[in-house]
């Protein structure tokens, strides 16, 4: 059975690893656009299964695509990755002291089938300084993450509290994948 991750995140090879899955890694050339006028969760879904329908067409019929993306929500508010340092520092100050929540996509794609799905987890960043904020942003770790902190590394330092899945706040949401895996015939327990 061929297994192809549609992502280049390290984090979400990491943690398909930890449930030792086999697995590929082919990245989608799909673009988010995180202003398309939808729901948040039916965004993060579209976004997942675009990503892996596309790198599905570059596959075997047989093969098992997975495809996943992640937003942060504040008040119907999408954050998406930073484009830069000035984005994160504004993302970051917006959050500071706030609830919001992260919203994880998942796409499998087997053949003709598409299953889908989302976990929705609920994060508290504490109240944070304008210099904790800015010696975050320099140590470059919230470049490439939604909502601009990595609760796996040292954007933990910035969080007082999550209700619900940590995998999804990482990026991938396991419970959800083993679920829609169970759906294409790939039970992993």
């Amino acid at each position: 059975m061929e297994i192809i991750l549609a992502s280049s995140s390290p984090r979400r090879q990491q943690l398909l690893s930890l449930i030792g899955l086999v697995f590929e890694v082919v990245v989608s050339d799909f673009e988010e656009d995180n202003t398309k006028d939808m729901p948040p969760c039916d965004l993060a879904v579209a976004h997942a299964r675009d990503k892996a329908i596309d790198v599905s067409k570059r596959c075997s019929k047989n093969a098992i695509v997975i495809g996943a993306d992640t937003i942060v929500v504040l008040e119907d508010k999408v954050f998406g990755k930073p484009v830069d340092r000035e984005d994160a520092i504004r993302m970051l100050t917006t959050l500071s002291g706030k609830e919001h929540t992260v919203i994880s996509g998942v796409a499998v794609v087997k053949g003709q089938q598409i299953v889908t799905g989302f976990c929705t987890t609920t994060v508290k960043i504490r109240q944070l300084s304008c210099k904790q904020i800015e010696r975050y942003v320099a140590t470059g770790e919230p470049m490439d993450k939604a909502g601009a902190y990595a609760i796996q590394g040292k954007g933990t330092l910035l969080v007082e509290g999550i209700h619900g899945c940590y995998n999804n706040v990482v990026g991938l949401p396991l419970g959800t994948l083993a679920e829609l895996l169970s759906q294409v015939g790939v039970e992993l327990l």
